[in-house]
């Protein structure tokens, strides 16, 4: 009672924005949380001298700005924080050098001890922040990608200018005299050098196109300027004649008037000059326009024979190019059936053994991606072989399922035509794989025996329930049976396939009549 007595003096003589900063200092200093209520935070400042300089109403109203003011302030700093472990983060993956196929998991195991990499607490954040920087990554290798592949094409374009390539030209002379120049070698594969080539000769067709209509359309505004000026001069010769006409008709009616009335004469009409030049100008100019529909058609006629043989040059081009690489391909399978005979053999160690031989250069058609492709499909081939072969002497031999693989291993050794193997693992997984498929086997042979033994029926589950001894008769009519016997191994396994095929029965219930399913049959009857 008597601090709070003293407090209140105090408080009548403090002002009370002074009063409200100390207080708001008292709540800085003793760490009062922005998240927690106020009776929880009431025990870090209760016992502060400075709790009194405030009423019971003002320390609430107080509170309560503080509060806001402090959460905004915290979310403000854990907001720069979090974006400060980000940079971190992100400038860790830079530094890594990360590419387009690079995976989180070998991320995390090489800089998994580093500060940065630990700074972000929850794996999910550090797996997006690492898949948000892939996508950039692959977004920035496909632009450069594009960028290169179109400074490929315009090269390759310009080296077609260079080279003076018109649009009459073929693909198969034009490459032998651009093949050595780098820009050519810089395009990727044969078929999108080919794809610029037609592309250019295209664009060169269209810009002479251009330029040929550019000059029919001047020498059409020329001939039609001069067909307007013969015009005007007709009509000038037109107005010229009638004006004539005017003054002899005036003329006329003068020397009628002087004659006598006995002596009146009929005069002669006489064809103007007009008149007899009007026909032949006529039969002139349809000449003229004759012979220019004739012109067009025959220029007409030549652009149809020149695009049927450009598209015929074109498409026995590439049935040449077709039948070359066809050609490639049999020459490179033929020599890998040659050299390659080890299907344990990789790619980088076959190279080096084609190259040696002369006929490796008759594949020069096809580029690294296909001669890759067919020696995978050889080497898969062999190795599909080697397994046939291995499968063929496990038989041979009588191998089952409960074989092991140090006695195996042992008459393998002893055969004379048993394939070999890079290690001794490589050849155990494919014992392994054979007892696999063997037991996977014997498992479908014995389902195949329950289907053809009739006297399990939909009735032999219940008998089962009700007597233990119904499935002893079960097992004592299969036993006899060599499908059967292969499970010896695994009772329990051939057990459950028994009980399992049971039920399945017992779930359909009785099979229907044959007339349900025979129609014929019942029509017969």
């Amino acid at each position: 009672m008597e601090a709070e007595s003293r407090a209140a003096r105090e408080r009548a003589v403090v002002p009370f924005e002074q009063r409200v900063r100390a207080f708001l200092e008292m709540l800085h200093e003793s760490d009062v949380s922005a998240f927690s209520p106020w009776e929880k935070e009431l025990h870090k400042i209760v016992f502060d001298s400075r709790y009194l300089l405030l009423d019971s109403k003002e320390r609430k109203q107080v509170f309560d700005k503080y509060v806001r003011e402090r959460a905004e302030e915290e979310r403000k700093e854990k907001k720069n924080r979090l974006l400060q472990k980000k940079m971190q983060f992100r400038a860790l993956m830079e530094e890594a050098k990360l590419h387009s196929k690079s995976s989180f998991t070998d991320f995390s195991s090489k800089f998994g001890r580093d500060e940065r990499f630990k700074s972000i607490e929850k794996m999910r954040d550090r797996e997006t922040y690492f898949n948000e920087y892939i996508v950039e990554v692959r977004k920035k290798d496909k632009e450069e990608k594009d960028r290169k592949r179109e400074q490929a094409k315009s090269d390759f374009i310009a080296l077609l200018k260079d080279k003076a390539i018109d649009r009459h030209s073929r693909w198969v002379d034009t490459k032998k005299k651009i093949d050595s120049d780098a820009r050519y070698k810089a395009v990727e594969s044969s078929t999108l050098r080919e794809d610029y080539f037609r592309e250019y000769c295209k664009m060169v067709k269209d810009e002479r196109k251009k330029e040929k209509d550019g000059k029919e359309k001047e020498r059409d505004r020329g001939s039609k300027k001069e067909k307007k000026d013969k015009d005007r001069e007709k009509e000038k010769d037109k107005d010229k004649d009638k004006e004539k006409e005017k003054e002899r008709d005036k003329d006329s009616k003068k020397d009628k008037k002087k004659e006598k009335p006995g002596d009146v004469q009929e005069p002669v009409p006489e064809a103007s000059e007009a008149e007899e030049a009007e026909p032949e100008e006529n039969e002139s100019e349809a000449a003229k326009e004759r012979e220019a529909r004739a012109q067009a058609s025959i220029k007409e006629r030549e652009r149809q024979v020149q695009r049927a043989l450009a598209t015929s040059l074109r498409d026995r081009d590439k049935e040449r190019e077709y039948h070359k690489r066809d050609e490639a391909v049999q020459h490179f399978n033929a020599l890998l059936a040659d050299l390659v005979r080890n299907p344990d053999l990789t790619w980088r160690e076959a190279k080096k053994q084609l190259k040696k031989d002369h006929r490796y250069s008759l594949a020069d058609e096809l580029n690294k991606d296909d001669k890759e492709r067919l020696f995978s499909q050889h080497v898969g081939a062999l190795a599909s072989k080697r397994r046939d072969k291995l499968r063929a002497i496990l038989a041979e031999l009588g191998v089952g399922c409960t074989a092991h693989w140090r006695d195996v291993r042992k008459q393998l050794a002893e055969h004379a035509t048993a394939p070999t193997y890079r290690n001794a693992p490589q050849m155990e997984r494919e014992f392994r794989d054979y007892q696999r498929d063997k037991q996977s086997a014997a498992k479908t042979a014995l389902r195949q025996l329950l289907l053809e033994t009739r006297s399990i029926t939909h009735r032999s589950m219940a008998a089962v329930r009700e007597s233990p001894a119904a499935m002893t008769s079960v097992q004592d009519t299969l036993k006899h049976d060599a499908r059967y016997a292969a499970l010896d191994h695994i009772p329990e396994e051939r057990q459950q396939i028994i009980t399992a095929y049971l039920e399945e029965l017992e779930k359909k219930g009785p099979p229907p009549p044959p007339t349900a399913t025979e129609p014929s049959r019942r029509s017969k009857q």
